[in-house]
């Protein structure tokens, strides 16, 4: 085995480790580890080997290391989560259905999301929701612009159920699947029917019907799919 696949394997265990004792709180939420030099006396491995392990904690959002410091136990959020699968991610787009597979479970998310706020939606979460699609009209005219507000006004319904996980899972959907669709060859018709399909999501939200909200959502999330499967090459 090589010396580099060794410091791996030694780096891997170190952070099972440490993951283990800070998921125990034997270093609990905010404490500091012990220095470099201490954590290579308790593992009986190389400073390279510690260093790795703290940077895929890092990676994880069970620490924070700053240069100089010592790392410090934090708390991960659902984004250290998402990007850790963004390579994966990335790979299953590749293939010959995995777009399609991104965008059902986008419908999916969205379409419950559209629900649950035509149920439960509050009037100053409605007042934010219509501050997003106001934004979106005055970007009409504008294809990048309106492509910005599109994804806010999406972002903006997601936000108002309240659930960091989905807030964090459609951000992810942006990097992985609409960031990388073309502008609309006719921006002025495109933008105006993508328009007149989140006013349809917001009356519908306005109107406390859920079956409705969620029918359009779908509705709109097809289309627009649709529209991008034929600007395609």
């Amino acid at each position: 085995m090589s010396t580099l696949a060794v410091r791996k394997k030694l780096s891997d265990e170190v952070r099972l480790k440490l993951e283990e004792m800070i998921r125990d709180e034997i270093y609990p939420l905010g404490a500091t580890l012990p220095s470099e030099r201490d954590l290579m006396e308790l593992f009986g491995v190389g400073r390279p080997s510690i260093r790795e392990a703290l940077y895929a904690l890092e990676r994880m959002g069970l620490v924070k290391v700053s240069t100089g410091e010592r790392a410090k136990v934090t708390r991960p959020t659902p984004d250290h989560f998402l990007s850790s699968l963004a390579g994966a991610a990335r790979m299953l787009l590749g293939h010959p259905e995995g777009v399609a597979n991104f965008e059902q479970a986008r419908l999916f998310l969205e379409e419950g999301c559209a629900r649950h706020l035509a149920a439960h939606a509050t009037a100053e979460q409605i007042e934010a929701i219509d501050a997003a699609l106001a934004r979106n009209e005055a970007a009409i005219g504008k294809a990048r612009a309106f492509a910005a507000t599109d994804v806010a006004f999406h972002r903006t319904l997601t936000q108002m159920v309240s659930n960091p996980i989905f807030v964090a899972v459609h951000d992810a959907f942006v990097d992985w699947l609409i960031g990388q669709r073309p502008l609309p060859v006719r921006p002025e018709i495109s933008n105006r029917e993508s328009f007149e399909e989140h006013v349809a999501i917001v009356e519908a939200i306005r109107s406390r019907d859920p079956e409705r909200a969620g029918r359009v959502m779908r509705e709109h999330l097809e289309s627009a799919a649709r529209k991008y499967r034929q600007t395609s090459p």
